[in-house]
């Protein structure tokens, strides 16, 4: 069954942090590289972050967020993580992740997560 289930979103301060971790299905994750994506109202979906196959792999981050954010994965558990901090207001969407592959105007995604940085 192919899935993708993200959590840990939610309502936080400007300079705040927040963990965001996604369970994906074997089907979509073993073997791939992973990524996080987000979606702000009223724009597209956008890549944020991207790790290799392996656990402590090679990672890739969107310019607005070097230094802020941090992908991990954890093999044995089909699990990939987005560490954020120093949030900002314009960090506020949707998060999901998916392969690093996947178009991220098309193809099958979760519900996501929601961010809101906000005071």
């Amino acid at each position: 069954q192919v899935q993708l289930v993200e959590s840990g979103g939610g309502l936080v301060q400007p300079g705040g942090s927040l963990r965001l971790s996604c369970a994906a299905s074997g089907s979509i994750f073993s073997g791939y590289a992973m990524g996080w994506f987000r979606q702000a109202p009223g724009k597209q979906r956008e890549v944020v972050a991207r790790i290799a196959r392996s656990s402590g792999g090679t990672t890739m981050y969107a310019d607005p967020v070097k230094g802020r954010f941090t992908i991990s994965r954890d093999n044995a558990k089909n699990t990939v993580y987005l560490q954020m901090n120093s949030l900002k207001p314009e960090d506020t969407a949707v998060y999901y992740c998916n392969r690093a592959s996947q178009n991220p105007q098309s193809g099958y995604w979760g519900q996501g997560t929601q961010v809101t940085v906000s005071s």
